[in-house]
């Protein structure tokens, strides 16, 4: 079965070359790395993913995704973040796509807290040129700035990166409510990858049947052909409860979807949107 992990952020151990933010939000020492992800991508048997620009440790910085995604086009879909505050963003877009093959754009509100914001919406005019896939990082509190712009960009596709944030907890029914409102959108795809997020998302440890209603919800919402599973690699900063093995079994094993449900959500939902032209062995 073709596995494909959406959702991967990478951490350079040249800190030199690829300076981080002040007070970043460092992994584990140890983790993080390419060659860390690749050990565990080849161990649960997944082909390739998306690396996602991490913005807690390189901000709007995205030299270290672009040369990595240039450097490794037969394993990585890079995921650039751009500032929608900065007029040059758009054309920053246009650049990288062209110079490092990236394919994906993490969408985040401007500055002053609004999604509906003009930078935003040059950032996903030029995406749409470009044809990258929005990676859009927003809450349920967005909802209806969402809403609006995926309107306006009907033929732009675009994923939710970790289902609006999606969390077990007092908040489950508004995350789920927003992700319906959302769904009639049907350029809109969902990452499933917040299963070990946040303080409850994982209390009860593998495979997390504590959460399964909740992910079960959002494959219904959405139709398996617009879901996309994603490690928030590196784990062990991000859903320390499980291993990456462990986080791949729930979906491919644990999960009450029928086979083409798994196929969809494991890798043909991911193949479509950030890896059509890769040849991948789909056996």
């Amino acid at each position: 079965m073709l596995i494909i992990d959406t959702h991967a952020h990478l951490f350079s151990e040249d800190e030199q070359r690829y300076p981080p933010r002040p007070n970043p939000s460092r992994p584990p020492k140890g983790t993080g790395t390419l060659e860390h992800l690749r050990r565990e991508a080849k161990a649960a048997g997944v082909q390739v993913a998306c690396a996602i620009q991490v913005g807690g440790f390189y901000r709007f910085d995205n030299r270290y995704i672009c040369d990595a995604s240039k450097a490794n086009p037969d394993f990585l879909a890079g995921v650039i973040t751009l500032d929608p505050d900065d007029r040059h963003s758009p054309l920053l877009l246009a650049q990288f796509v062209r110079e490092f093959g990236i394919r994906g754009m993490r969408s985040v509100p401007a500055s002053d807290g609004r999604l509906d914001h003009p930078g935003v919406r040059a950032l996903w005019a030029t995406a749409a040129d470009n044809g990258v896939v929005i990676n859009l990082l927003t809450r349920a509190e967005h909802a209806d700035e969402a809403d609006r712009l995926l309107a306006e960009f009907p033929s732009l596709a675009v994923a939710l990166d970790h289902s609006l944030g999606l969390q077990t907890g007092p908040d489950v029914d508004d995350t789920l409510a927003a992700l319906a409102r959302l769904s009639k959108h049907k350029n809109l795809a969902t990452k499933l990858s917040c299963i070990g997020n946040g303080p409850e998302g994982c209390a009860d440890g593998y495979p997390c049947r504590s959460f399964h209603s909740a992910i079960m919800q959002v494959i219904e919402l959405f139709g398996a052909e617009r879901c996309a599973w994603g490690a928030h690699f590196p784990l062990e900063r991000y859903s320390p409860r499980l291993t990456y093995e462990e986080h791949v079994r729930i979906y491919r094993e644990d999960l009450p979807l029928s086979d083409g449900q798994r196929r969809a959500v494991l890798g043909e939902t991911a193949r479509r949107l950030w890896f059509p032209d890769l040849e991948l062995d789909d056996a």
